[in-house]
């Protein structure tokens, strides 16, 4: 039981390794979609949303300053969907919009509950827990 955490932090954590990596393998592809939607400073945008994905999804996966990555991803992800998945200006982006509201809900939990027994959040709060006694 101890594990789930950790797969369900993986789990989530997939969705946005993936996408920061596809989005620098295809950085001018991505660049051209963004500038298509009307954004400004595009590649300030694009670089930022490179970093808090890697960034988030790495804190997830190591459970390492996991309400930080948590919070990182949830940052990124209000926007992109409000942005790229507006269901009233475009009906057929519904499901992906939904979808992101899932991602949002779970990446809440993980924000409020931390990141669970395998982590190295735990470990650290462990080893500083047991040297604080040492010291007393």
């Amino acid at each position: 039981m101890n594990y789930i955490p950790l797969v369900a932090r993986t789990f989530i954590a997939i969705i946005f390794l993936y996408s920061g990596v596809k989005k620098i393998l295809n950085f001018s592809g991505t660049q051209q979609m963004m500038t298509d939607q009307g954004l400004p400073l595009v590649g300030m945008l694009l670089i930022g949303a490179i970093v808090f994905e890697l960034l988030g999804a790495i804190s997830l996966v190591l459970g390492y300053k996991t309400r930080w990555g948590s919070l990182l991803l949830i940052i990124f992800l209000i926007p992109s969907t409000i942005i790229f998945h507006n269901f009233l200006a475009d009906p057929t982006e519904t499901i992906s919009f939904l979808k992101n509201l899932a991602i949002l809900g779970a990446l809440l939990m993980v924000y409020y509950y931390g990141a669970g027994p395998v982590s190295l959040d735990t470990q650290t709060s462990s080893a500083d827990n047991s040297r604080r006694s040492h010291e007393e």
